[in-house]
């Protein structure tokens, strides 16, 4: 295990030697909690200081992130890097800024009658030290995202990045690690032995973002603790149209949201429903939007790797499934070229004639593929989604508000766009988290403070204690007082 802060030492030992610790993790948490007991409320300014730093460390290594992404993927575009980890991270930062001073002020509660002339109110306390467990699919932002909203609720951070994405693990330990004392936060860096060593960590409150079966066990492990935790997983997001809406807009918004980052996003669309009578134009203009924003794929900076050789071969098992249980497979691929396994370019795929049969439509795909399923109506279409456990997003394309308003009602998502796809995600108004199997608790400005805050109740008693006369002896008057108060 490497940590983003310097080594464990013993500091009782008169020979001041070095020891093996045998269990650092735990020096780790206790220092960070020793730290929480002794400033348990930073100050506003603390905690902007906190962001401000971040913004910095962010904005002055956008080249880096993007270096070190693409060199944990193989090849992963700048571009989307800057729009997925940079200006998402610095937009949403500022945006806790503007809003943390009224995030953090009490709010006055309602008090009845019998209580009066007492205030209660609703104080906003940090919880202590936070665990956050990142993925490898947006390595940064994703880490320093869910650290930003641990910090401005005033809390200690410890953040265990994916051993998935090495590189850019190692520059979140040495970025944090120069910016931060390690007793505000700590990077710790080490495979799944120390995921699994973190989890168990007693701490305030862990934030987990990645598949929905290591999301068991994390909850499992926090458990025995009775740790809160927030899980974001993800699941099969559907995207509907409806026959109204026009093909070609609507296979341009869907294919930019499916193969960003080659599909390896939670939110991303994993299956497509259509009208069974338009399947074959939408799936031309599937074809047409992807021909345009990726006329090549093999040296393409813009088109992203699959993140490592065993992702690759999952996607490939997937598709190889499909088509030896009857699915047809259409390849998007414009310039006809020779697509080297090593590279883990794995071009635009559509699935079409799939059923529950195939593992494409059990598992979340997290790649470039993109099973297409046909529907008679759109009852029938929510009848499939609800059929399955519910997603992350949904994406619905219509431009009827009602039906739009009827198909929201009718299922649920953790989020969802209209007409278009991924966007609720950078709302910083809006809480991002699943439902159900897709995700517990959620985050994102406002929530995000009040996810790794303590909302404790207080109740403030006036010299005047009108609730003394509720006490005994009851018989007389207090008969009379809650007579008064109840009603005949």
């Amino acid at each position: 295990m490497q940590t983003g802060s310097e080594a464990v030492r013993s500091e009782g030992s008169s020979s001041r030697r070095e020891v093996t610790e045998p269990d650092p993790l735990r020096v780790l948490f206790d220092r960070q909690r020793a730290a929480h007991r002794s400033d348990p409320a930073p100050s506003y300014e603390q905690r902007i200081a906190w962001l401000d730093t971040l913004i910095r460390l962010v904005a002055a290594n956008r080249q880096q992130i993007a270096d070190a992404i693409s060199a944990d993927f193989g090849s992963r575009s700048w571009h989307e890097t800057q729009i997925a980890e940079v200006f998402t991270l610095i937009t949403g930062i500022r945006y806790i800024k503007k809003h943390l001073r009224g995030w953090m002020k009490p709010q006055a509660r309602h008090v009845m009658l019998a209580m009066l002339p007492g205030r209660a109110k609703v104080v906003y306390q940090p919880l202590g030290v936070v665990g956050v467990i990142a993925p490898w699919n947006y390595p940064f932002q994703l880490a320093v995202g869910p650290l930003a909203a641990a910090l401005a609720a005033g809390n200690r951070v410890m953040l265990k990045p994916s051993e998935y994405t090495p590189q850019t693990s190692a520059l979140l330990a040495r970025l944090l690690g120069d910016a931060f004392q390690p007793d505000v936060v700590t990077v710790i860096t080490g495979g799944p032995e120390v995921g699994a060593a973190f989890s168990k960590l007693p701490f305030d409150h862990l934030l987990f973002t990645g598949s929905t079966a290591v999301g068991k066990v994390v909850m499992r492990a926090a458990a025995e603790n009775l740790t809160p935790v927030t899980l974001e997983l993800g699941g099969k997001s559907p995207a509907l149209v409806h026959e109204s809406y026009p093909i070609e807009r609507a296979a341009g918004r869907i294919a930019a949201g499916k193969w960003f980052n080659a599909g390896q996003t939670c939110i991303a669309p994993d299956y497509l429903l259509v009208p069974e009578a338009r399947i074959s134009q939408f799936v031309d203009a599937l074809q047409k939007s992807v021909a345009q924003a990726y006329p090549t794929i093999a040296q393409n900076g813009d088109y992203t790797s699959v993140v490592n050789d065993r992702h690759y071969a999952r996607l490939r098992g997937l598709v190889d499934d499909a088509v030896t249980r009857g699915a047809r497979k259409i390849e998007i691929n414009p310039a006809g070229e020779a697509l080297e396994p090593g590279s883990r370019k794995l071009p635009p795929t559509l699935l079409l004639d799939v059923d529950d049969d195939m593992q494409v439509m059990q598992e979340e795909i997290f790649g470039p593929l993109l099973p297409v399923v046909g529907y008679r109506s759109l009852d029938q279409a929510l009848a499939y989604i609800n059929d399955r456990p519910r997603p992350l997003a949904l994406y619905y394309f219509d431009y009827d508000g009602d039906r739009a308003k009827h198909v929201l009602e009718q299922t649920i998502s953790g989020g969802a766009t209209i007409n278009d796809t991924l966007l609720h995600f950078a709302c910083d108004d809006l809480p991002f988290g699943g439902v159900g199997p897709s995700g517990i608790g959620a985050y994102h400005g406002r929530e995000g403070f009040e996810t790794f805050s303590h909302k404790k109740g207080v109740f403030l008693q006036a010299k005047i204690n009108a609730a003394a006369s509720m006490g005994p002896p009851y018989a007389g008057r207090v008969d009379k007082l809650l007579k008064f108060l109840i009603g005949k």
